[in-house]
């Protein structure tokens, strides 16, 4: 999965120039060079965040990922281990 160029304080800065509406919404990705549907996507996922809420969903994403990967290792040990066990018996 690509990372993103912005970091989660930029994401939220354009959402929220986006909602002050001085400006199309298409205006705003223009200026920052994104599509509009990456504005709906992070607006869908960052919408009515503060920069800490934000950074700290981050955190918390990358842990999670970080917990199914051990997780999935640790099925794969049992997996093995039940085979080794029934090739003995």
């Amino acid at each position: 999965m690509k990372t993103s160029q912005h970091t989660a304080e930029q994401i939220i800065k354009i959402l929220e120039q986006g909602e002050r509406g001085d400006q199309t919404i298409g205006a705003v990705c223009r200026e920052h060079g994104i599509t509009e549907s990456t504005f709906y996507r992070w607006r869908k996922a960052y919408g009515g965040m503060s920069v800490n809420e934000a950074q700290r969903l981050k955190e918390l994403e990358k842990e999670n990922a970080r917990l199914k990967r051990l997780l999935a290792e640790r099925l794969l040990e049992v997996d093995a281990l039940k085979e080794l066990i029934a090739k003995k018996v």
